[in-house]
C-alpha cells in the first residue's frame, strides 16, 4: 500500500516515499501527506533539518502513480495540479534543509520534487529527469525548474526526449550535488543536513527565503499554463491511455 513514512532521528526527520512495487510512484493521498509532514516539521523545534527519500533500492520516486493517473480526466487536472503546487511550495518555504536522497530512479514528479530541495546527494546507478512526454503528458512545470538549472539548450533536450540522464551527467550540470556510494546516499544526506542546520539560523532561513521568492513568479506562471495545456491534454485521453496500456502490460 503507498504510504508516507516519517521518523525522526538525531533531530533529523527523514521522510520516506513508500510504494516499491510502482517504483515509490506516489498518489495524492501521498503528496498531500509530504506537505503535511514537511510543514510540521518546519514549526518543529526539535527537528534541525529534512531528509526525503524513497524505500528500497530501486527508485527515489517515479511521478504519479500510474494506477491513479489512468482513470483521471479533464476535471481532475485542477485538484492534481493545486495538490502538486502545495507540496513544491512546502518544500521551497520550508526554514530548515531539505535534502533530497536519492536512492534511485527520480522522474517525473519525483525529479521536481528533488529539484526544489536544496541539495541532491544521490550514488552512480541513479538516473534523473522528466520523461512525461514519453507518457502522453506535456512538461510545463518540470520545465521551467529544470531551465532554472541547465537553460535552454538541455531542457529542451531533456523535455523532447524524456531521456534520463545518468548520476554523473546530471552532476556535471548541476542538477545533483555529490554522488557517493549507494550505502552511503542517505547517511551522507544526513550528515549535509545536520551541517547546514549548524549555519546562523536566521541567515539560513532568509536565504531560502529569497531562493523562494526568485523562483514563485515563474513557477506560478507555469502552473497557470499547466492547468490549460494539461486540460487539453487529458481531454484528449492521451495521458491516460498511455497510463493505461502500461498499467496492463505489467499486469500481463
Amino acid at each position: 500500500m503507498a504510504q508516507l513514512d516519517v521518523t525522526i532521528t538525531d533531530g533529523i526527520g527523514i521522510i520516506t516515499l513508500n510504494n516499491p512495487e510502482a517504483m515509490n510512484a506516489w498518489t495524492q493521498d501521498m503528496q498531500r501527506n509530504v506537505t503535511r509532514t514537511l510543514n510540521d516539521l518546519d514549526t518543529d523545534p526539535a527537528v534541525k533539518g529534512i531528509v526525503i527519500t524513497g524505500e528500497g533500492n530501486r527508485a527515489f520516486c517515479a511521478g504519479q502513480d500510474l494506477n491513479e493517473l489512468a482513470n483521471f480526466t479533464e476535471n481532475h487536472v485542477q485538484e492534481w495540479l493545486d495538490t502538486f503546487y502545495e507540496v513544491y511550495d512546502a518544500v521551497l518555504s520550508n526554514s530548515k534543509p531539505v535534502i533530497a536522497a536519492l536512492n534511485g530512479v527520480t522522474a517525473g514528479s519525483g525529479y521536481q520534487l528533488a529539484m526544489l530541495c536544496d541539495l541532491r546527494i544521490a550514488h552512480p546507478g541513479v538516473r534523473i529527469g522528466q520523461p512525461e512526454v514519453k507518457s502522453g503528458i506535456p512538461s510545463v512545470t518540470g520545465m521551467y525548474i529544470t531551465w532554472q538549472s541547465v537553460g535552454h539548450s538541455k531542457t529542451a533536450q531533456m523535455m523532447l526526449t524524456g531521456e534520463l540522464l545518468d548520476a554523473e551527467d546530471a552532476k556535471g550540470h548541476g542538477l545533483i550535488a555529490e554522488v557517493v556510494p549507494e550505502d552511503q546516499v542517505l547517511s551522507r544526506s544526513i550528515t549535509e543536513a545536520k551541517k547546514l542546520s549548524q549555519l546562523p539560523t536566521q541567515a539560513f532561513a532568509m536565504t531560502k527565503q529569497r531562493i523562494r521568492a526568485t523562483l514563485l513568479p515563474g513557477l506560478k506562471e507555469a502552473f497557470a499554463a499547466a492547468l490549460d495545456i494539461d486540460k487539453q491534454a487529458y481531454g484528449d485521453g492521451e495521458p491516460q491511455q498511455t497510463a493505461a496500456d502500461f498499467v496492463s502490460k505489467k499486469g500481463a
